[in-house]
């Protein structure tokens, strides 16, 4: 497949009919992705410094790491996500999100483009771990290695997050269902 193949995909695939909520939380969704992405592939022309390589690269993936979980992820797709150590020191997974009114209002192309963009990364970071396996090179692997986990951290934590937020809109309607129908029949029962 070659790259305009890839753009006919992308535009064939993409929500049509409306434009981006949040153009600005879309951008910087996708900033510090492409600039982890291309500081790490184009590096190697102008840098022959792996320390520089290593520390731009990892900074760059830290906060697109922190602006998904923290901003974006909030504003395009109304998720939110947190680990926390109880007093057990077991590890417990925290989730958050919007009522289901904001949810059903939640922009489409906002919507499509955080998800899409969230796999993309993590599949591109793959694929550079298997060219640095294949050139021998286990300090670049390092490099992938961590960018790859602040990735798959974020499709981790808003994938059970967002299974959470439809296991408690099915609970909501379960509970509203059961208590329209007890009050009909408390009050079918109150006439008689």
């Amino acid at each position: 497949m070659d790259l305009s193949q890839l753009i006919l995909l992308y535009f064939h695939l993409q929500p049509q009919g409306e434009n981006y909520a949040n153009p600005k939380t879309c951008f910087f969704h996708v900033l510090f992705k492409a600039g982890a992405l291309a500081f790490y592939i184009l590096s190697a022309l102008f840098f022959d410094n792996f320390v520089i390589i290593f520390v731009v690269t990892v900074l760059l993936s830290a906060l697109d790491f922190w602006v998904v979980k923290n901003v974006s992820g909030r504003i395009l797709v109304g998720l939110r996500w947190w680990n926390e150590i109880n007093d057990l020191g077991e590890s417990v997974w925290k989730f958050e999100c919007l009522d289901q009114e904001s949810l059903a209002r939640m922009n489409k192309k906002d919507s499509w483009l955080f998800w899409w963009t969230l796999y993309i990364t993590a599949v591109a970071w793959i694929v550079l771990g298997i060219f640095s396996l294949i050139k021998f090179q286990a300090d670049y692997l390092l490099v992938v290695g961590v960018c790859l986990t602040l990735s798959i951290a974020n499709i981790v934590g808003f994938t059970k997050c967002r299974k959470d937020a439809k296991k408690q809109i099915q609970q909501f309607a379960s509970q509203t269902i059961a208590s329209r129908f007890s009050s009909t029949i408390q009050s079918a029962f109150s006439v008689v």
